[in-house]
């Protein structure tokens, strides 16, 4: 049997050495051959040069790559990471009334901002911030919490808001300058003036309108920043200086502005008004002086607002006038010499014309008026009567001068031309209706502006909000002067005045209306309201007076409107008290005399 290991003969052993490895006892090497020994030595020297020249050489190869090849690039990197960019952010141009108030103003403010990078503890940093920025600590955490070297912790803080910040030195909280748009009157005139989006661009009114005025250049600044994100006062630190917008000065008073105001949302609320509306024109110069509409909003808090209460009504909102467009007719028939003002009219109980039977607000037997006397109380038979005398063309021609179905040319947001069809579309009562102010929609300004142009001896002036451009550098561009044209012969808008003085004495529709000692010319309109859900006249109202004053040297022309009053009908009865009040103070604001001569009287019947 095989034996799986060697027998002691066959194994060979090896003599035992000595543990010390003194000279002969066989220890370390020296029992290795001279000859191969120093052979072996000359090799790993070799050996040695060999590999510490590889390294060299690669080392060498690398400091090349890193300074010769790509040195540039890499310290370009790394500055890169050093530098920040910031955009200077330009100021907007303010917004100010006709006397150079602001209504509108962009002030300094500070972005809060964090290097996550930086901050050790985001709950104990959102702990000391949200008191200040009045944003809940958990929400604050999460902004402070990542690897983000920039992140935006909160935006438009005031000045001193971030001085209580930066007392605290907090790790890895900074700020950049940036700005805020404020309107320190709040919601006064806030309708026209508008507000401005988070994108910095404007909303509504004259903010979009005149958005590319108004925004500046921005500019930019780069710096070096060290550690914690301080500043590095060196070479690379360069601006380009921003250049602010400019400002925009409207034909709007203040001060006429807010009594405006406050009188149409007082007749608002007595009424139970859905809406209600008014304008105060300078007839000489086209300008608009006030414009106001309830409800309003305060654009400090546009969030808070709804579309619906941020539309400017009194260019937006389209209604059939009723018994203010009776003007149109008589200066028409007055033009076109078919009447003059004390020409006689008969006017019966009742009308027939296209198969329907129209009469008048009140019921009567057969009058024998003037045109002055069909005027002033408001006869609707008289204005059908006075109507048919001219062609379907020639009275719409007077609708088109007057500034109907067409812009104002205020150019702001939103704005309305009305409604009216062509004359070759005016078929069955169309015809006799647009006599008496209904079958056609026109706005707040566009009515406005109809009396301003009779108040202006018969020149249409196109209506304006916007009286000078102030840039930059201080330099004032007057706008260029409106539009004008003549609607009416002087002698017509003569007469037509001293019947719209009629409408206000005793007989006419506006008592009210008077003014002691000013003499008032206006008209009074009570018009059926068109519900656009089902597009009927559904029992609502819009009662409006419009007026003109000092009569007999006419300087403001002045519209109320209140639309839907769930509390009274008339004009007359809503509108020419709140006229009363809103003229009265226009005129004592702008310092504009008493009339000085007499109203004529005109005779309301004939014999």
């Amino acid at each position: 049997m095989a034996t799986r290991y060697p027998t002691k003969q066959t194994q060979t052993r090896r003599p035992r050495r000595a543990a010390s490895g003194g000279r002969g006892s066989g220890g370390g090497a020296d029992h290795i051959p001279g000859d191969f020994r120093r052979g072996n030595a000359r090799r790993r020297g070799t050996a040695l040069v060999l590999a510490t020249a590889v390294v060299a050489s690669v080392f060498a190869a690398r400091l090349v790559d890193l300074q010769a090849v790509r040195g540039e690039a890499l310290a370009d990197a790394a500055l890169s990471q050093r530098l920040r960019t910031l955009e200077i952010p330009a100021y907007r141009g303010s917004i100010l009334d006709r006397t150079g108030q602001a209504l509108a103003v962009t002030v300094e403010a500070r972005d809060v901002t964090a290097d996550q990078t930086l901050i050790e503890d985001p709950a104990a940093l959102a702990v000391e911030l949200a008191p200040i920025l009045e944003v809940p600590q958990d929400v604050l955490a999460h902004r402070l919490t990542g690897e983000k070297r920039f992140m935006y912790v909160a935006k438009g803080v005031t000045p001193e808001t971030w001085d209580r910040i930066r007392s605290l030195r907090l790790p890895g909280i900074f700020s950049e300058e940036t700005s805020q748009r404020t309107y320190p009157a709040g919601d006064l005139a806030s309708h026209i003036v508008g507000f401005v989006q988070g994108d910095g661009s404007g909303g509504s009114g004259i903010e979009s309108a005149f958005n590319d005025i108004l925004t500046g250049t921005p500019g930019q600044q780069t710096y070096e920043r060290g550690p914690g994100g301080r500043v590095i006062p060196t070479q690379n630190l360069s601006s380009i200086a921003a250049v602010a917008g400019s400002d925009v000065q409207l034909t709007i008073d203040r001060d006429v502005q807010f009594s405006v105001e406050e009188a149409i949302r007082g007749l608002a609320r007595r009424s139970g008004a859905s809406s209600a509306t008014a304008v105060v024109m300078d007839v000489r110069a086209g300008e608009i002086v006030a414009m106001a509409t309830a409800p309003d909003f305060d654009p400090n808090r546009v969030s808070q607002s709804t579309e619906d209460e941020r539309r400017n009504r009194a260019i937006t909102d389209i209604f059939e006038p009723g018994s203010t467009g009776k003007i149109i007719t008589v200066a028409a028939a007055i033009n076109e010499g078919i009447v003059d003002a004390l020409s006689p009219i008969r006017v019966p109980g009742r009308l027939k014309r296209a198969d329907k039977k129209f009469k008048d607000y009140w019921d009567h037997d057969t009058l024998h008026l003037t045109v002055t006397g069909a005027f002033a109380r408001s006869s609707n038979i008289g204005m059908i009567l006075l109507a048919e005398q001219m062609s379907k063309e020639t009275f719409d021609l007077y609708f088109e001068k007057f500034g109907l179905q067409q812009d104002t040319g205020l150019e702001l947001p939103a704005e309305s031309k009305g409604l009216m069809q062509p004359p070759e579309d005016w078929f069955g009562t169309i015809p006799f209706t647009l006599a008496f102010g209904q079958g056609y929609s026109a706005t707040s300004v566009q009515m406005t502006s109809v009396f301003a142009t009779i108040a202006n001896q018969g020149i249409r002036v196109e209506p304006s909000i916007v009286k000078a451009i102030v840039e930059a550098d201080g330099t004032v561009v007057d706008t260029p002067d409106a539009e004008r044209s003549r609607v009416v012969r002087e002698d017509t808008a003569r007469q037509v005045m001293a019947m719209m003085e009629a409408v206000t004495g005793d007989g006419g529709t506006a008592p009210q209306a008077r003014i002691p000692g000013y003499r008032v010319a206006g008209k009074t309109g009570t018009a059926q309201f068109v519900d656009l859900d089902c597009g009927c006249y559904a029992g609502d109202v819009t009662a409006s007076f419009i007026g003109v004053v000092p009569a007999d040297a006419p300087r403001l022309a002045v519209g109320v409107f209140v639309h839907q009053p769930q509390r009274g009908r008339t004009g007359g009865e809503l509108a020419a008290p709140v006229f009363k009040e809103v003229a009265s103070y226009a005129l004592q604001a702008m310092q504009i005399p008493p009339s000085g001569k007499r109203a004529p009287t005109l005779s309301l019947t004939t014999g």
